[in-house]
């Protein structure tokens, strides 16, 4: 038996969703968060399966070498989420420099006419959310946590999810995580 190893990966090349409109998807997050529109692909056959099926395949700049990508797909059914999970689950989460950067993120896209929820408390980070118009949830957050506290969060990492594996219950190593010191 040959013996093979994982591949050594550098970051992610990029996250690809669907969209209603491209066009105004990528206006959306040019004008919202600021990502810059670079690169378009469109096919009338998918080139790794050949299947006739139009598309537009738009690609923005996320920042820090990652890129968010997007396919308009006019043949298919239209756009829906996946019913069997809620929507707070599936999200994008984009990071924000601080604190300072996250409450002026809020008041930039409330003022885009998009409600907003947060800042929430994880710990570790804070975070606002709000929905792109194509109905993905998408999050900022800024990193608040110490050293040790990332730290202490890998440690307990394991021993967490081998609790979780056999109880489907909450672990409480890192229930500070969910208790935001009073100021």
């Amino acid at each position: 038996m040959m013996t093979t190893s994982a591949p050594s990966l550098k970051r992610i090349h990029h996250v690809a969703y669907r969209c209603k409109d491209a066009q105004e998807t990528a206006e959306w997050y040019s004008r919202v968060l600021g990502m810059e529109y670079t690169t378009a692909f469109a096919e009338d056959k998918v080139p790794s399966t050949g299947e006739d099926d139009p598309y537009m395949h738009i690609f923005l700049d996320a920042g820090g070498g990652n890129v968010l990508a997007f396919f308009e797909l006019p043949n298919q059914p239209e756009l829906d989420r996946d019913r069997n999970t809620p929507a707070w689950v599936q999200h994008l989460a984009f990071e924000v420099a601080d604190l300072d950067a996250l409450l002026a993120a809020k008041v930039h896209v409330e003022a885009q006419g998009i409600e907003v929820l947060g800042p929430t408390y994880h710990g570790i980070f804070k975070s606002i959310y709000f929905f792109d118009p194509n109905g993905h949830r998408l999050e900022l957050a800024c990193n608040i946590g110490t050293p040790e506290q990332y730290a202490e969060l890998r440690e307990l990492a394991p021993v967490m999810l081998e609790e979780w594996s056999w109880t489907k219950r909450a672990p409480r190593h890192a229930a500070w995580l969910h208790t935001e010191p009073a100021e």
